[in-house]
């Protein structure tokens, strides 16, 4: 395995021409009309965010990350595998990473087909994320939240069996019957694409993607609860004979660089504060419909919508999670720290927020390819064995 740690171009492709009287609404998910969307503008916008993923892989990023959300302006991927499909020609090194579609939404057998088809197209580059969905997916696919984990862990074993198994096949489960599974084509990577699951920290969750040995990547959590939660799956991912190996727990994290630590500040403070005061505005009922979390998970997602939603104190935000805004040097050293705290060399970059023009999402992508990257690469060999201990 490489010593050398991976970086990411994350996007969320957001709908930033809101109407001016868009706080008066609670949330920006699930009920906010969709008669705001104007489908000339959202030309513009897919135009310019492909732009800047393939501009990602020109600079040296070794992965590009799309995603799946619905009914909501924090993202126009609602179907992340038409995004990946359209990037794999334009691109030529990074890995594709649709991180990716909750499996509860589609048949699994019709998710594996379309996964190994874009592992084909891209020669071996996919990865894949498998999310559960954040609760207000919930209130937009006719899909019971009640039923949700038992259903995504039968889809996955299906997605896995199609993938590595020789068909046809069969599988009789609680949700879904299949006499012959036996998908075409099969997917390039054998025995599969890595994978990973995309969650906010649920236990039952990190036991799922524990006993598959998969990756794991914890969004939305604190510093500290990141490293509990990897810790957690590398122990559980153990009592089912998986090693977790460093590249498989990726950091997300909101990045911005610039000349001197002031500039930097003042050029992305007031986007990151919109991406968090609007663009993932909700309410505590549309994050967490009836059934979709235990008691004591319902508990913590309701105080950390409060949290998210209530007055912006960037350095109480920077402090507490993955954000990295500043001079090169700042930015490496900061996440070189968090590489080596949490065992990992696999660096999710959030490279554009909110609304943040093109000329600076260009200049961040170029000034973290070209300053910070090297930087934290010279170190790696010493990192990546601290992370291996």
């Amino acid at each position: 395995m490489s010593a050398a740690l991976r970086f990411n171009s994350m996007h969320f492709m957001p709908y930033v021409h809101l109407p001016e009287n868009h706080k008066e609404h609670k949330s920006l998910w699930v009920n906010f009309s969709n008669k705001h969307y104007d489908p000339d503008k959202g030309y513009d916008l897919y135009q310019r965010y492909l732009r800047e993923l393939v501009l990602a892989d020109q600079l040296g990023f070794d992965a590009i990350v799309v995603n799946e959300h619905h009914n909501t302006v924090y993202s126009m991927m609602a179907t992340p595998n038409l995004l990946a499909a359209t990037l794999i020609p334009q691109t030529k090194h990074a890995k594709i990473c649709v991180w990716g579609t909750p499996p509860n939404f589609m048949y699994p057998n019709r998710l594996a087909e379309e996964y190994a088809m874009l592992d084909v197209l891209s020669k071996g580059r996919l990865e894949v994320a498998f999310p559960l969905g954040t609760g207000m997916e919930y209130w937009a696919n006719p899909v019971n939240p009640a039923t949700a984990r038992e259903k995504f862990k039968e889809s996955l074993k299906i997605i896995v069996q199609a993938w590595k198994e020789d068909g046809p096949t069969s599988f009789y489960g609680n949700f879904y019957t299949y006499r012959f599974l036996n998908p075409w084509p099969r997917p390039y990577q054998r025995p599969h694409p890595p994978c990973y699951i995309v969650g906010t920290g649920s236990p039952e969750t990190i036991e799922i993607a524990a006993e598959f040995g998969f990756g794991y990547s914890a969004v939305f959590v604190t510093q500290q609860r990141a490293a509990e939660l990897n810790e957690n799956l590398r122990k559980r991912a153990h009592h089912f004979g998986h090693t977790i190996r460093p590249e498989q727990t990726p950091i997300m994290s909101f990045v911005y660089v610039a000349e001197t630590q002031e500039r930097a500040e003042q050029e992305y403070i007031g986007h990151l504060q919109r991406f968090f005061e609007d663009f993932t505005r909700t309410t505590p009922q549309f994050l967490a419909p009836p059934g979709y979390l235990s008691v004591d998970q319902l508990k913590m997602r309701a105080a950390m919508a409060d949290k998210l939603h209530g007055t912006f104190d960037f350095k109480a935000i920077s402090n507490a999670f993955f954000v990295a805004v500043g001079t090169p040097d700042n930015v490496a050293n900061q996440i070189g720290d968090w590489t080596q705290r949490m065992k990992t060399n696999h660096v999710n970059c959030v490279t554009h927020v909110a609304d943040m023009p093109h000329w600076k999402t260009v200049k961040n992508l170029t000034m973290i390819a070209e300053e910070v990257m090297p930087r934290l690469r010279s170190r790696a060999p010493a990192a990546h064995r601290m992370a291996a201990e």
